[in-house]
């Protein structure tokens, strides 16, 4: 099954030159929905996994069914303010201007291998400030997962001392 078939254009969202890349569709279809996570675990290669790391939101979709495939605990990275429990942040810089990430200050432990998971790998600029959470916990990264890489903005060039796989490059 060709998923690539599931992931739906709109143009000029969230601002005009912008083509966001939907997955509501592939999300909709329980076959293409399956290929997908199928596929995905496929890139882990099945690699020893303590923790799946999913960023807020979308992140959250397939990095809860990844964790469950791969018997490892998943753990939200959040925009501030969203986790309950004491957090450590890492800002980092957007095109627009500046944002930050918070985890769980007990999320992850010392020597735990971990497995980031995003829908989309953009700019790198939010991948790389939750690599750098992870590791402030004592977290040792395996991969960088993502359903979908957005080549032409280079965000591989920011994680390349990562292990990153994409299912889906445009």
């Amino acid at each position: 099954m060709a998923i690539e078939k599931f992931v739906r254009d709109i143009p000029d969202f969230p601002k005009h030159g912008v083509v966001f890349k939907d997955i509501t569709p592939l999300l909709s279809n329980p076959e293409a929905m399956a290929e997908c996570l199928n596929e995905l675990v496929r890139l882990t290669e099945r690699q020893s996994v303590d923790k799946v790391v999913g960023i807020e939101s979308r992140g959250f979709f397939f990095a809860t069914l990844l964790a469950k495939e791969l018997d490892a605990g998943f753990v939200p990275i959040r925009k501030p303010g969203k986790l309950p429990f004491d957090t450590i942040k890492q800002p980092y810089t957007l095109e627009y201007g500046m944002d930050a990430l918070e985890i769980h200050e007990d999320a992850i432990q010392k020597g735990d291998k971990v497995l980031l998971h995003d829908d989309v790998l953009a700019t790198g600029g939010t991948a790389l400030a939750a690599c750098k959470l992870i590791e402030q916990l004592g977290g040792e990264i395996v991969q960088c997962n993502f359903l979908i890489e957005l080549e032409f903005l280079k965000g591989a060039q920011k994680l390349r001392r990562y292990d990153l796989r994409s299912l889906l490059t445009y």
